[in-house]
Order: C-alpha cells, then structure tokens, then sequence
C-alpha cells in the first residue's frame, strides 16, 4: 500500500557539529521558501516541505556584527531596511545582516537569519524595549526546537510561530517560549536607528538555534 507524504515538515538531520537539509525558511506557509523559484525546485525534491541540501556549522562566528545594515532576504540584497519599512503589529520581516565594510550580505549561513517586526514599545519589557529601534525587535529567524525557521506572526496571540512544531515565542517578552515543544528563546538581536536606517547594535545575545 503506498503511504500518503507527510504535511509536517521533516526533522534536520544532526551530525556531529553540522545540520544538514534545513528547510527553506518559511513566510505564511509551512514549506514557503525565499526565492519562488527555490520553492518549486525544494516541493518537488522533497514533497510539500521543501527541504534544499544545506550544511551549516553549529561553530558558527561570522554572524550579524554592530554597525551591519540589514537587508530583505527577498529584496535585492544592498537596500537597507528603514523603521518607516514597519507598521505596528504587521507582518514580519525576513533579513540578512550586510557588512557595509564588504559590502555583501552575511548569507555564508542561515544562522545569520533575522526575524524583524515592529510592535508597541510600551507592552514591551524592559530589556525587550532597551534592545528595539523604535518598536523594532530582532530575533534568530531560526527555532530553538530542531531548527526550522520561524515564519509567522500571529497578531491575536501576539506570537512568532514555527510551522514545523508548533512551537511559539512572545517578541514582547524576548522571545521566550509561549507554547512548545520548543524550551528556549530565540536569540535576540540588538538593534539601533541612525538617520531612520535599522542598524544592528551588537551580535545575537546568545547561539542561534538549537542548543542557544
């Protein structure tokens, strides 16, 4: 009897100090990818979670630095994000640290993935509102459970949901785990403004991802 394919998305693999077929990261959708055309090639590769082959090192240190930029994953890769690019309690916002020194993105890994969403300061907690850019908060896009991406925003409960688990995280309360499997916060990601540009103020206060 043939078996039907699974709608969840399949668990990483874990090999020693590397995760191999992570997913595409996930917008609205469990298995919605960065690129459309990503998209197609993972769904048809590996059915209705579209996986790409991507090996990433758990060691990792070359992730967001102060005085990177931020750029969409969906844009053309150069145009920083501005805090007018965000309306309170709206969809969030996928992105790449840039090195302006380099003048690249840090996209070597998808740890370096960034989750932004502006939401009100003043239902924030203190040290939440101490790390914002005028109501703009940044966390590891990466989930704590077994790495899938973390890829909506729930306006009714206030949290970011991972589409792989289920597990979901409060950004007003510095991420931390509203609902499981998931145990710990996302890392989160100190920001700044300068000139209405979004600028990155320090590294992840923590390792992104599982084992954070």
């Amino acid at each position: 009897m043939r078996q039907r394919a699974s709608t969840r998305c399949p668990t990483p693999t874990v090999a020693g100090d590397e995760r191999s077929l992570i997913p595409v990261d996930p917008s609205d959708t469990p298995c919605a990818g960065r690129r459309g055309s990503l998209r197609m090639l993972a769904g048809a590769a590996a059915g209705s979670c579209g996986l790409l082959p991507l090996t990433v090192s758990a060691n990792d240190d070359t992730g967001p630095r102060a005085g990177d930029r931020l750029v969409a994953a969906d844009g053309d890769g150069k145009t920083p994000l501005k805090i007018d690019d965000f309306k309170v309690d709206a969809k969030q916002i996928i992105a790449w640290p840039f090195d302006p020194a380099a003048g690249k993105t840090r996209e070597d890994s998808r740890l370096n993935r960034v989750l932004l969403i502006r939401l009100d300061p003043a239902r924030m907690d203190a040290p939440t509102r101490a790390r914002a850019a005028d109501g703009v908060v940044g966390y590891s896009s990466v989930c704590t459970h077994q790495a899938c991406d973390v890829g909506a925003w729930k306006p009714e409960q206030q949290t970011l949901l991972c589409f792989c688990h289920f597990s979901q995280f409060k950004p007003l309360e510095g991420a931390a785990v509203a609902v499981g499997p998931a145990t710990s916060r996302l890392a989160g990601l100190p920001l700044k403004q300068e000139g209405g540009v979004l600028v990155v103020a320090g590294p992840f206060d923590k390792r992104p991802g599982p084992g954070g």
